[in-house]
């Protein structure tokens, strides 16, 4: 399986949870510096490969495909995501801000998608780390806008990915992980990673071999759009 984006927090939990599940992982950071990941990587027995890609470099993600071109995967999923920072309304982020956020979260995973999707087994699956709070449906509270508005453009990007490809019989997923104690998530956050990630995984896994586009969250439960 290829995973996008994990260098620490969930992407690394992930990493970990498919490989000592017996998985091998391709599992991508950005830059040349050393991370978690890639002392996971030296204690997992050959199981978790380390790549690199920025994301946001349509020219790197070319060359991860060129890298990877004669290699096919049962499982892409894209975890790669960043906040906000400071947080506030949409009229209080700099246009810079918005835009990096934008590109980032909604953006660059689709362009991601669509450059490794030859990569992608016929029948495997296709995952993008999304958010409940890219429900606009579920958004009665407001707060935390050009995050919740990343996801929510993700998803519409997705609908539109999924409805462009209604024929094919990839599993696509937009998961929603839960509120996660990691660096994006904050120390106050409801779920541990323990709590949260086993469960992505038996969600993506109960998943495969049902085409078509699915918002879930962690346990497996349709989220409202």
């Amino acid at each position: 399986m290829l995973l996008i984006g994990a260098s620490r927090g969930l992407g690394l939990a992930l990493a970990r949870e498919w490989a000592e599940s017996g998985r091998h992982v391709v599992a991508t950071v950005r830059g040349s510096a050393r991370t978690p990941l890639h002392d996971l990587a030296d204690t997992s027995a050959g199981q978790i490969e380390v790549e690199t890609v920025d994301i946001t470099e349509p020219a790197e993600v070319a060359a991860l495909h060129d890298r990877l071109g004669d290699r096919a995967f049962d499982l892409l999923f894209i975890n790669a995501g960043v906040t906000n920072e400071p947080e506030g309304t949409v009229a209080q982020t700099s246009t810079d801000e918005f835009t990096r956020v934008m590109v980032t979260n909604a953006l660059s995973p689709l362009r991601v998608v669509e450059a490794l999707q030859d990569l992608v087994e016929p029948t495997g699956t296709i995952g993008v780390m999304s958010s409940g709070q890219g429900s606009v449906a579920n958004n009665e509270h407001g707060g935390h806008e050009v995050y919740r508005g990343s996801k929510a453009a993700l998803n519409t990007f997705m609908r539109s990915y999924a409805a462009r490809h209604d024929n094919d019989l990839r599993t696509l997923v937009l998961m929603a992980p839960g509120w996660v104690q990691t660096d994006l998530g904050g120390q106050d956050a409801r779920l541990t990673i323990d709590e949260s990630i086993p469960n992505v995984v038996k969600t993506l896994d109960a998943l495969r071999g049902t085409p078509g586009l699915h918002y879930v969250d962690y346990l497996g439960r349709t989220v409202a759009w």
